[in-house]
């Protein structure tokens, strides 16, 4: 697991959002606000940007009307006439009430506009629809209930994390209901057009989530849940890592060997994502369990409790089995997608003191059995 786990070393392309603000305070809060979705530079000036930019074209450029020395409309210009962000999407932001910057952005090449003050939501989903506009085009021409458990799953993922920033809690009954349209494609045995729709979406978090909360899906309808059980269960899976919202993109798609100080910035994801779940009064103690266990493991050697055997909540022994799965399989900025059958060799293999073995052989029939009724199809 090494290609796979704490000592990745491939290198590959990294994702670059490019901020130019004026205003110092503006520029640290879009920073933040992208933090774990994206690798961002910001700068004051263009002159001090062009340089980076150039070496570096950008998937996105959010540029401010106080953007230093010439102002937004003629940073953008200058912006365009670069040819090698020609093809660069730009997103102008102001915080002026009548922005010549605004009644002019089409003229100028822009693909979106921003009034300040926006949500943290509003920017992640502005950039994410802009870099994955064909991806999330092509979910326009899938089926009803695909189509809507891809967008509905992804407006509550993005919506959480304004929830967290504001320290107010997300409804249960908002998150079952975007989780609906997804276990209602697995009751129907017609779940994989939801997993080929988030292949190649940039927004990482999601596409695990979604991932995660596909395969829980999977897993629990096979084992006779139903209903309100196979929800929660789904529920568990979306929200199970929302604690990775806080941590930088730097360290969450690091490439190399991540330091003891990263690792640990990375461990804590998961008391970060059971606090909140916990302070959200709606919340089903099942999803807290998935949220805070999943990276358990049956010897005892797991995070961050060190719990064993007995101490491990069943759903969280299938949430483990799925995250695992899940983190083999996904596809990354620093490593291509592990086969599933290699995946599932190395789970059975290896894995034998960390997982549930009954659960897991359960899990290997299932997918094998998916596997072979595609083919035969």
């Amino acid at each position: 697991m090494g290609a796979i786990g704490r000592d990745a070393s491939a290198a590959a392309p990294r994702v670059l959002v490019a901020v130019i603000d004026g205003m110092a305070e503006h520029r640290l809060q879009v920073g933040q606000a992208l933090t774990s979705f994206y690798r961002v530079a910001c700068f004051e000036d263009l002159r001090e940007a062009v340089p980076h930019l150039r070496r570096e074209p950008p998937l996105a450029l959010v540029v401010d009307e106080s953007a230093k020395p010439f102002g937004g409309r003629e940073t953008i210009r200058r912006l365009r006439n670069m040819p090698s962000l020609k093809e660069v999407r730009i997103i102008a932001t102001s915080g002026k009430v009548d922005s010549k910057l605004f009644s002019t952005a089409e003229e100028l090449g822009c693909d979106a506009i921003l009034s300040k003050p926006f949500r943290r939501s509003e920017l992640i989903s502005t950039i994410s629809s802009l870099v994955n506009h064909s991806i999330e085009a092509g979910w326009k021409r899938l089926g009803l209930y695909h189509r809507h458990a891809l967008t509905s799953a992804l407006q509550t993922f993005n919506g959480i994390s304004d929830l967290i920033d504001r320290g107010e809690a997300v409804e249960y009954v908002a998150v079952r209901e975007a989780c609906s349209p997804l276990v209602d494609a697995v009751q129907r045995n017609d779940f994989k057009a939801i997993l080929n729709g988030v292949r190649g979406h940039d927004n990482y978090s999601y596409v695990h989530s979604m991932r995660v909360a596909t395969f829980l899906s999977l897993f629990g309808h096979a084992m006779g849940l139903k209903g309100e059980d196979l929800l929660l269960l789904s529920s568990g899976g979306l929200l199970h890592d929302i604690g990775k919202m806080s941590i930088p993109h730097e360290v969450l798609n690091k490439p190399g060997r991540l330091t003891d100080d990263e690792f640990a910035v990375m461990r804590g994801h998961v008391d970060s994502s059971a606090a909140y779940i916990t302070q959200c009064p709606t919340m089903p103690k099942g999803v807290g369990l998935i949220a805070a266990q999943h990276h358990e493991k049956l010897d005892g050697s797991g995070y961050p409790n060190g719990l064993k055997g007995k101490e491990l909540n069943e759903l969280a022994r299938m949430a483990a089995i799925v995250d695992v799965f899940s983190a083999l399989t996904d596809r990354r900025c620093y490593k291509p997608p592990m086969e599933p059958e290699n995946a599932l060799k190395i789970m059975h293999d290896e894995m034998g003191s960390h997982l549930d073995t009954q659960m897991l052989r359960l899990f290997i029939d299932l997918l094998l059995s998916s596997a072979e009724e595609s083919a035969a199809g």
